[in-house]
């Protein structure tokens, strides 16, 4: 019942209106806002939809209610205090904090990848467009979760940045020297840098091949070295902000993957599954 009530909620903008309606010689106050609602309206329609057309001018209409919703979202959390922010600020501001708020998000990365096809504008500005209509569309009289999906979708976002901020300072202090690809599989180097700190050789591995994996199942099953202590000594050197997404790697691949590795199983079924399944696009194709 209680997610029933949460998913029947309307959007802030409609929230709002709705208040202002309950307010005494309200009429000069919503002609005005309704008419700036509008204005963005036909703007929205004339950039996204299709401001020739009746069907364009009501999907831009959506897009305006929900963006200005979550222009909104940063008021107190009662309709009052929102369309007492509404009028405080005016429905365009409100409109540009809801779509910075949106391009703020389509800067974050949407997995734990880096590629140069993420930099290119045309993608950018397509992501930039998929995201103002997946959160913004808001039919005034159907429930509206935008604010709420960018909620889950900023803190999944900022966790691949994280990621992907770890990954490159791993890269950086790569043994051999820097790994310098324009394309990063943040967790795959993150997962290489905990399966090889296991030696305990104090060097920070960020990028592997077959042959170093071979290497490393042979000295590990002969020296039997002390996991936890070669993990101190990586976490050690590294900065203090990447050190709980390491030990969250580490916990996962304590029983899994390095309980292989250590354990009697055929060398080459964990080659074959570290390549797989850890080592991603972060290993040494030249090697044969």
């Amino acid at each position: 019942m209680k997610i029933a009530a949460h998913t029947a909620r309307v959007s802030h903008l409609v929230g709002a209106l709705e208040a202002l309606a309950q307010r005494a010689n309200h009429g000069e106050l919503a002609q005005a806002l309704l008419d700036e609602l509008a204005g963005i309206t036909v703007l929205v329609a004339g950039k996204f939809t299709n401001n020739r057309t009746a069907d364009g001018l009501l999907e831009a209409f959506y897009l305006t209610t929900g963006c200005v919703s979550l222009g909104m979202g940063q008021a107190a959390d009662s309709d009052e205090f929102r369309l007492s922010f509404l009028l405080l600020h005016g429905a365009e501001h409100v409109f540009q904090l809801g779509f910075r708020q949106i391009k703020a998000l389509s800067a974050l990365p949407a997995q734990a990848m880096v590629s140069d096809f993420d930099n290119d504008p045309y993608i950018q500005q397509r992501t930039i467009k998929a995201l103002f209509f997946e959160l913004c569309r808001a039919d005034p009289n159907s429930a509206w979760m935008g604010d709420e999906i960018y909620k889950k979708e900023l803190l999944i976002r900022q966790e691949n940045q994280n990621l992907i901020d770890c990954a490159k300072w791993l890269r950086k202090n790569h043994f051999a020297g820097p790994v310098k690809d324009a394309d990063l599989d943040a967790n795959a180097v993150i997962a290489i840098a905990v399966i090889f700190a296991i030696s305990g050789d104090g060097r920070i591995h960020a990028r592997t091949g077959q042959q170093e994996i071979e290497n490393l199942i042979k000295r590990v099953r002969e020296t039997k070295p002390d996991v936890e202590a070669g993990w101190l000594q990586l976490l050690d050197k590294m900065p203090p902000q990447y050190q709980a997404i390491m030990r969250t790697c580490m916990d996962e691949y304590k029983n899994t993957i390095v309980k292989k590795i250590l354990s009697k199983a055929k060398t080459g079924k964990i080659i074959v599954e570290i390549q797989n399944y850890y080592a991603g696009a972060e290993q040494d194709v030249e090697y044969h």
